[in-house]
């Protein structure tokens, strides 16, 4: 079965990342790396930039990255000439830590609404292991508001 795309246009991971630079997204290590028919993949390195004082993942870091996927997800839904998004709520639950290697966090749209979009970004390790489940509140406004 094939799912349709939620997309307004084509996704290009070349362009999204090319607009990375410059950012705090960039300053992480953030690199978009899929997008499916419904999901947007972000990837980020746990390194000297993203760990706390322990040597692990520090939370904040996840929520920048779940933050980052979900909220450019949310304006890939929508008409950009028309429309612009903001977060309005993010919330987490960190399952498990990561000491090193690249964490991964994939948003798929729970509700895509006129107004609001609710995104469940889920975080792993480079083995699938889960790090982190967030729910990521977007709103949708018009421009010439």
């Amino acid at each position: 079965m094939t799912t349709k795309s939620i997309w307004y246009k084509p996704v290009s991971i070349a362009t999204l990342n090319e607009e990375n630079a410059g950012t705090l997204n960039a300053h992480l290590g953030m690199e978009f790396t899929e997008a499916g028919p419904d999901y947007l993949t972000a990837s980020m390195p746990v390194d000297h930039r993203t760990v706390q004082k322990y040597g692990i993942l520090h939370g904040g870091a996840s929520m920048a990255l779940a933050e980052t996927v979900g909220s450019i997800a949310g304006t890939l839904v929508i008409n950009p000439e028309e429309y612009i998004c903001f977060g309005m709520e993010i919330n987490a639950n960190h399952i498990r830590s990561a000491r090193s290697g690249r964490v991964y966090a994939t948003a798929r749209p729970l509700h895509l609404g006129g107004r609001t979009q609710v995104w469940d970004i889920r975080i792993s390790d480079e083995d699938g292991q889960l790090i982190c489940v967030c729910r990521h509140t977007v709103a949708v406004v018009p421009k010439n508001r």
